[in-house]
Formats: C-alpha cells, structure tokens, sequence
C-alpha cells in the first residue's frame, strides 16, 4: 500500500481545513474543559473525518501546541523584528506585546486550568527562543553559554512579571510596566543596546 503523503502547508485547501480544525477547537475550549474534548468533538464541529484530522494533527495536544503557537505569533512575534539584535526599546516592544496577550486572554483562563501549566511552557519557550535569537546578533563574540543564559533569564522574567501584572489587575499602564522592566533588565544584561536619550521609551508612554 502505497504511504500517504503530509498535506502541502502550501495549499489553499488545505490552509482552509487547518483554519476549520482551530476554530472548532477553540469554539470546543469555550465550552468545554481541554481534557473532556474528544477528537470526535472536534472532527464534528470543524464537518470533517478523523483521517483528515490526523493529517494535520497526530493528536489534540499537537493541536494545542499549533494553537498556542499561532496566537503567540500574531500577537508578539509579529510586533517583534526578528532579524535585528535586541535593543532596550525592542524589549519594551516586546513586554507591551506580551501584556497584550494575557490581556487577550483573560477571558478564558479558567476554560484552560487544566493544561495552565503546558501552555506556560509553550509561550516560555517560544519567547526564549526570540530573545536567544535576537542576543546572538547583539553578542557577536560572546559565549553561547552566557547568552543562552541571558536568554533564559530575561525571557522568564518578563513572562512572570508581565502574567503577574495582568493577574492582580493591570494596575499601571503596560508603558509604565515595560519602561521599568526595561530598566531593570538593562542594568544586567550587557548584550542589550540601549536607546541613548531614550526617545523610543517616550513613544510608548
């Protein structure tokens, strides 16, 4: 028997069928909890066959994955210029972009309690990710272990203090909180170029 081959990501339709599984999925997670959702509930909701789901996903934690990671690139990847090396006012780009994500997804933090702890881990990663790649063009003789190290450490901090801020209320503006982040972080990471009179700090007040 001949093997089946993968669906062209190229191809309208199958652009169009991928789209149809995460809208079905996400109408799933409104009004269901993420482990009570069957393949069948998706397949049903989206009107196709397993054998076309599983063309596109091996399972529904695939599907969460691409979800999560498709969100995260329209709203923070997206505002980010990734072929440039980090600078102090790409960080605050950055940390406005990330308070814009947990404020998109405020609404439905309780719907996704029971897999909190994946999707945590999937934004932290994809952010270091990011931020080792825009290090390693601001650190051009530098050792890889201490950028991966920068890495690590500004990535975590500025998805904790950002998830902190939106959970006790947004209480300063995301401008505020990204101006003293920035300024925090600047202090120890000397891989990060600086914005001399710090013009593009003023932009986002």
């Amino acid at each position: 028997m001949a093997s089946v081959l993968p669906p062209n990501p190229k191809d309208p339709r199958v652009i169009r069928t991928r789209q149809l599984i995460l809208d079905a999925f996400i109408r799933q997670l409104n009004s269901k909890d993420f482990n009570s959702i069957t393949i069948s509930d998706i397949t049903s909701s989206a009107t196709i066959n397993r054998a076309t789901f599983y063309a596109h996903f091996s399972d529904k934690y695939a599907l969460l994955e691409a979800m999560l990671s498709e969100a995260f690139s329209q709203l923070v990847l997206d505002k980010i210029d990734a072929e440039a090396p980090l600078t102090e006012e790409s960080l605050q780009k950055l940390i406005l972009a990330l308070c814009a994500y947990h404020e998109s997804s405020r609404h439905c933090v309780k719907k996704y309690d029971s897999v909190a702890l994946m999707i945590e881990e999937n934004i932290k990663l994809q952010l270091e990710s990011l931020l080792l790649q825009l290090l390693t063009r601001a650190a051009d003789t530098a050792d890889l272990k201490e950028v991966e190290t920068a890495a690590t450490m500004i990535s975590w901090s500025v998805y904790g203090l950002t998830y902190r801020w939106n959970m006790e209320g947004r209480k300063e503006s995301p401008a505020a909180l990204a101006q003293r982040i920035v300024q925090l972080i600047a202090g120890g990471v000397r891989f990060l170029h600086p914005l001399g009179n710090h013009a593009g700090m003023e932009r986002y007040k």
